[in-house]
């Protein structure tokens, strides 16, 4: 009896084993296959996003292209017949050229502050005053705009930084700018500058960050300077269309050879600098992901800001 019960528990216990071996495969098995299955949906899929990226520029290219033409048969004609004419005309008679530089550089200054883009006084200083005199009006203007908000910006830190936790990705772009030496700060103000980020926002967002007044000043005026050109070029354009349109002025082949080359030049010139600084920025933002610089999101995906809380600013220079 005491051998038979003991080869009744082995084979009990065989079973069991069995059982469980056959558990085993059925829950490993699928797992395995599963993370086969991913390895290919993935592998597939990063062969698929090269095309789709490509599906997606040529898209957004072949839209920009017929926008640019509706503006140029429509939008062109419109803006010169009812608002580029009356405006130099009332320019002409209401102030006199000094005035109007005052005017100019007065509303480069403040529109920053309210977060008014800056762009048609920009034009306005181009058409009017030429390369010359108007990239010193816009520099003026733009500089004292971004030093306004900069120390307007230093009274409401704590607001500032309660506002920027609504979108943490883009407040820990903003977080990079405060990062490293003095010739870091000023690399990455200068290609925020360049970059398409809205720059009005930038100037108030900047200060909860650990930025120093002199690398974001001398960052912000090198950065303002291809697109000062960019902005006299486009107004001088304009200008000259306009001239040919409604004033009968003749343009000679050189006239129209330079303005052909240099639309280019400067179309190109924007795309370059744009790809350019988004790229750079990119590649920062990545560094700090990899843990190259201190984290910006915590694992509660709340929102920090290099130095803060604000109490550590107290000790520290501005200047």
């Amino acid at each position: 009896m005491p051998d038979s019960t003991e080869e009744e528990l082995d084979k009990k216990l065989d079973n069991n084993n069995n059982n469980n071996n056959s558990e085993y495969v059925r829950l490993v098995i699928p797992n395995e296959l599963r993370a086969h299955e991913v390895d290919t949906e993935s592998e597939s899929q990063s062969r698929k996003n090269p095309l789709v990226w490509w599906i997606k520029a040529a898209v957004w290219c072949l839209i920009t292209v017929l926008l640019l033409l509706i503006f140029a048969k429509w939008g062109i004609p419109f803006l010169v017949e009812k608002v580029l004419f009356p405006l130099l005309q009332w320019e002409a008679t209401a102030f006199g050229r000094p005035v109007l530089a005052l005017v100019l550089v007065a509303s480069l200054a403040l529109f920053p502050v309210f977060l008014v883009p800056s762009g048609p006084s920009m034009w306005l200083a181009g058409m009017i005053f030429g390369y010359g005199l108007g990239f010193v009006i816009i520099m003026v203007g733009t500089t004292i705009g971004m030093i306004l908000p900069y120390l307007i910006g230093l009274l409401f830190r704590d607001r500032i930084h309660q506002w920027l936790k609504r979108w943490p990705k883009k407040a820990a772009m903003i977080r990079l700018a405060g990062e490293g030496s003095w010739f870091h700060q000023f690399k990455v103000v200068a290609l925020f500058r360049v970059s398409p980020f809205p720059y009005t926002i930038f100037n108030y967002a900047v200060v909860v960050t650990n930025m120093r007044f002199w690398p974001y000043l001398c960052g912000s005026v090198a950065g303002m300077v291809p697109e000062a050109f960019i902005y006299i070029y486009s107004g001088r354009l304009i200008r000259t269309l306009a001239d040919v349109q409604y004033r009968n002025h003749h343009l000679t082949p050189v006239e129209i050879i330079y303005n052909v080359i240099s639309f280019v030049v400067a179309i190109i010139t924007t795309i370059a600098f744009t790809i350019y600084a988004k790229r750079t920025l990119k590649h920062l933002e990545t560094a700090e992901a990899n843990g190259e610089c201190s984290p910006a999101i915590d694992n509660n995906r709340g929102f920090e800001l290099g130095k803060l809380p604000l109490e550590k600013y107290k000790n520290t220079p501005v200047f």
